[in-house]
């Protein structure tokens, strides 16, 4: 082949094969900057943690639930909450009447709600074996919470 023959060719991809070449690059670049402007992209870190809970309700004159986190993710305590339908309390720390308290509130100190950790509540001035309890997590901005576990009472 003669160098100048290299100069002078013009053979050149087919234009079928170059529209299907700018078609793929057009979907590609449509498919990425779409999850970027719909936010899909923003969506790391904002899962709720795995854990597991356990519930042991002791009905006597005394009437009080014990949860204990048995396994999964640690959890900041401050984004962990027990509500119920009633007015609950915890034998750690003096509460004022309220539905719903943190982990924290109820613990007495922000700590890292992991394997072992545990809590008691008991009810006001009603008892629990007729309620659901529910571990809330929500996240550091509010915006996303997850229900981690539910336990409801024999009588719920």
């Amino acid at each position: 082949m003669k160098f100048t023959d290299l100069l002078t060719d013009d053979d050149a991809v087919s234009p079928v094969i170059g529209v299907i070449l700018m078609v793929a690059i057009t979907v590609i670049l449509a498919a990425v900057i779409g999850t970027f402007v719909l936010g899909l992209g923003d969506q790391v870190g904002n899962t709720a943690p795995q854990a597991s809970f356990s519930f042991d309700y002791n009905d006597s004159s005394a009437d009080y639930l014990n949860i204990t986190h048995e396994s999964g993710d640690a959890i900041n305590s401050d984004r962990l909450e027990v509500t119920t339908g009633v007015n609950i309390s915890s034998t750690d720390v003096a509460l004022g009447s309220e539905s719903s308290y943190t982990w924290t509130d109820l613990g007495g100190s922000t700590v890292d709600v992991k394997a072992g950790s545990q809590i008691t509540i008991f009810g006001d001035t009603e008892t629990l074996d007729d309620q659901t309890v529910r571990i809330v997590w929500t996240d550091e901005s509010g915006s996303t919470s997850a229900t981690l576990q539910k336990w409801s009472g024999p009588n719920a």
